[in-house]
């Protein structure tokens, strides 16, 4: 059977990308989704169905469902894929300390204790992948998404920080920075915005969900042996 992957953000448009393609790679797969349980229930339909072990819902704001999903992982873990995410546009003066505790517990705290309890398992066996889908403006920052391009920042140092600190193990860790990906995060903007951003990336088009699942494909093969401690961006150059 093919090698356990816990994929954290299951329903997203990413997330649900990566599970359909790791399913039909041979993957077993645990899903992890908060609210759209029909995204769940579409991937399961595309997939045969011994290839998700389980499907989890938790809200990863909330520190005792995150304490709950970790009760719930009863299957070994071999690789887990962090694509779970919420955006946040708005001045960072106007930002309420509510909203940065939810965007923190999310995207930093939630990885952290997630990690944190499937480790020791991994450090036993020896082996393991880490993989977390950041962002570009954790790279370069975005006006109006300040508190969004901090946490996927801090998403950035702690792929790099801790593969230093594991490599040793035998688990890999990196990260993948999408850039301007075609996604419900991005479908408010308008025809004109969105003309123009694709006119600043060099390969003229909108990158795709499929374009980030092949990656993570990639990484959690044994090709990527010596990919350590990196963040890969797939941006089309932008």
């Amino acid at each position: 059977m093919g090698k356990n992957i816990l994929i954290i953000g299951a329903s997203g448009d990413i997330g649900s990308a990566i599970a359909e393609l790791l399913g039909k790679e041979g993957y077993q797969l645990i899903l992890h989704y908060n609210k759209n349980r029909n995204r769940i229930n579409q991937v399961r339909e595309t997939l045969d169905q011994e290839s998700i072990l389980s499907e989890i819902q938790a809200d990863l704001s909330d520190d005792a469902q995150v304490k709950k999903l970790l009760t719930e992982l009863v299957f070994p873990i071999d690789g887990i894929v962090f694509a779970s995410g919420n955006a946040y546009q708005g001045l960072f003066h106007e930002t309420s300390e509510e909203k940065m505790d939810e965007m923190l517990s999310i995207h930093v705290k939630s990885p952290w204790m997630i990690t944190k309890y499937l480790l020791p398992s991994m450090v036993k066996k020896k082996s393991g992948k880490i993989i977390m889908i950041t962002s570009i403006w954790g790279d370069v920052g975005a006006s109006n998404e300040v508190i969004y391009s901090t946490v996927k920042g801090a998403q950035n140092s702690f792929v790099k920080a801790l593969s230093k600190e594991i490599g040793p193990s035998g688990i890999s860790v990196n990260g993948i920075s999408p850039g301007f990906i075609d996604t419900k995060m991005n479908r408010h903007l308008s025809e004109e915005d969105r003309n123009r951003i694709v006119s600043e990336i060099p390969m003229n088009r909108v990158g795709t969900p499929s374009d980030i699942a092949h990656v993570v494909q990639f990484l959690l093969g044994e090709q990527s042996s010596y990919v350590h401690g990196d963040i890969i961006r797939v941006n089309g150059g932008w």
